[in-house]
């Protein structure tokens, strides 16, 4: 399981790869509440999804048939803003649900791009494809312990700025950026994982039992529409019972507006869902308990200034 040492070793090797995120507390979302914000949308390709390509490439040693990877968009981007900083070649297969602002996205990145028909995860299948007929190596997406380690210095970093809440609310799509929290807190800060109710791969397994498939749709279904979640995350999120939200569509939505209105900042759905928690009363904090939310993805369909 991947563990604070893993993490510190990810950060000294991305370091001068990504940026230091900023932060900021908020008097204007909740009111009469500070709010603790990271905006890890301002990263480079516009998620934390860069921190765990680096550190997977960065890790291991790159074959001559270069990379692959499947995404719902911007761990693609990432993959593909990676490989062309470190020179590799790289082959991204998306679902047509990515639309088209990560599609554009992915390609100024430089990799190869295809579009498969479906979800995420028939896009994985053509990865995976792909992996054994050339010899590529696959970046996944949010579960591999490289992956896992490089979003996790996300965490590291915030609590090095002097994050000062009790409690931590990130969205969960397969899994790799809670995962990475959560090993790094190893229980020193309430976690809270939210997810979409159209797309909850976390809540179901954490009812079930174990990782099982659900359906995934809904205004974030392109950036958190994994069928099942990571085994990694899984296991993490159980060991230190992490706590599962889900939120509506129209709570995101409106998480996403007012973030805009009252801060001009800009971010997809998928990064105004933990928020959505917060607002909707999905996630109501105890009296003196201080919150934190992450900003996640910035990467907007339509692209507003295309």
């Amino acid at each position: 399981m991947t563990n604070p040492a893993e993490i510190e070793a990810a950060a000294a090797r991305i370091q001068g790869h990504v940026q230091r995120t900023p932060v900021m507390t908020s008097t204007a979302l909740v009111p009469g509440t500070d709010v603790d914000l990271k905006l890890e949308h301002l990263q480079h390709t516009g998620s934390f999804k860069a921190r765990g390509a680096f550190n997977s490439l960065l890790s291991s040693q790159v074959p001559d048939a270069g990379l692959v990877a499947a995404s719902g968009g911007n761990h693609g981007a990432a993959v593909a803003f990676a490989a062309n900083a470190l020179g590799h070649k790289a082959q991204v297969y998306v679902p047509e649900m990515a639309g088209p602002a990560k599609i554009a996205l992915i390609e100024r990145c430089g990799a190869a791009l295809t579009v498969v028909p479906g979800e995420y995860v028939n896009a994985l299948e053509a990865a995976r494809d792909y992996e054994a007929r050339t010899g590529a190596q696959q970046i996944h997406a949010y579960d591999a312990p490289a992956t896992v380690a490089g979003q996790g210095t996300m965490m590291r970093e915030w609590e090095e700025q002097g994050l000062a809440a009790d409690t931590v609310l990130i969205a969960v799509g397969g899994g790799g950026l809670i995962a990475g929290a959560l090993a790094w807190l190893q229980g020193r800060r309430k976690v809270v994982a939210v997810e979409p109710e159209t797309s909850c791969a976390l809540h179901a397994a954490l009812r079930a039992g174990a990782p099982v498939d659900v359906s995934v749709s809904g205004v974030a279904a392109n950036a958190l529409g994994a069928r099942k979640i990571g085994q990694i995350c899984f296991d993490l999120a159980v060991s230190q019972e992490a706590a599962s939200v889900l939120v509506s569509d129209k709570a995101i939505l409106t998480a996403q507006t007012l973030l805009w209105q009252s801060h001009r900042l800009l971010v997809e759905p998928a990064g105004a869902t933990a928020l959505a928690a917060l607002l909707s009363g999905a996630y109501t904090p105890a009296p003196g308990e201080r919150v934190a939310v992450l900003l996640c993805g910035g990467n907007v369909a339509p692209d507003p200034l295309s």
